[in-house]
């Protein structure tokens, strides 16, 4: 979790101690776990939302969807799915002939 080993916790619970004291600390720790609950609420409620407001065809959507490098990627892929590949295209342009007459 957050890339934190346990001697990193251990002196972040060393430092909580210190700051905050050990008779406030359960107080603290009580409060940060009722904020971090409403956060999560928060967060899910607002991802609701986004589908809702998305219309029909959204429903499946991840918040990590949105992220730029991502959306153009899955755009790009789902765009090509079918599509010719470029070496073929190439064989074609070299075979094509125009007809003179045509111009």
């Amino acid at each position: 979790m957050f890339n934190i080993g346990a001697g990193e916790w251990l002196l972040l619970a060393v430092l909580a101690i210190i700051l905050v004291g050990p008779d406030r600390l359960p107080h603290v720790a009580a409060d940060a776990a009722k904020y971090l609950r409403k956060f999560k609420e928060l967060t899910s409620k607002a991802t609701e939302e986004l589908r809702e407001n998305l219309g029909p065809g959204f429903e499946d959507i991840n918040v990590s969807d949105l992220n730029p490098k991502k959306f153009i990627t899955k755009t790009l892929t789902e765009a090509t799915e079918g599509a010719v590949p470029v070496a073929e295209l190439r064989e074609i342009a070299q075979t094509a002939k125009i007809d003179p007459d045509l111009l």
